[in-house]
């Protein structure tokens, strides 16, 4: 057990948070994404919701300064209403780190883009296009 570490950070995540890099980008996946079928590496937090998750993770990694965005988020289907989980994020993401530059992609090209990524965190998060990218920054 350690002090100061969100309960939400397990030793693998905590793990794979150490092991990223500047630009290395990371998945917060809501419980519906096929996190298993796209993801190199894929941690369960089947328990935790999103937003828990994001704060924890903020709270040891800053957000890339370098990148026009850091922070993205699952475009919705047209006709879908914009998730109420949107605000929240960017509530927790904006306190912090004072860098958020979010964006928004098309669903597809936001599964190609987490294939990609260094890994992904499947939460339990029951709120429908609740995934997010983050791009790690640099630790000053």
């Amino acid at each position: 057990m350690l002090k100061g570490i969100s309960k939400a950070i397990g030793p693998e995540l905590l793990k794979i948070l150490c092991e990223m890099g500047h630009g290395d980008e990371i998945v917060i996946a809501d419980g519906n994404f096929p996190a298993e079928a796209l993801g190199k590496r894929v941690i369960r937090a089947d328990g935790i919701g999103g937003i828990e998750m994001l704060d924890a993770i903020l709270s040891l990694i800053p957000l890339d300064t370098y990148a026009d965005k850091n922070f993205m988020l699952m475009e919705t289907t047209p006709g879908d209403p914009v998730p109420e989980i949107w605000e929240k994020y960017r509530e927790v993401a904006e306190s912090r780190d004072d860098n958020v530059r979010s964006a928004a992609l098309e669903r597809f090209a936001f599964y190609e883009r987490a294939g990609k990524a260094y890994a992904i965190v499947a939460t339990g998060e029951e709120a429908v296009y609740a995934n997010i990218i983050l791009k790690k920054g640099v630790v000053r």
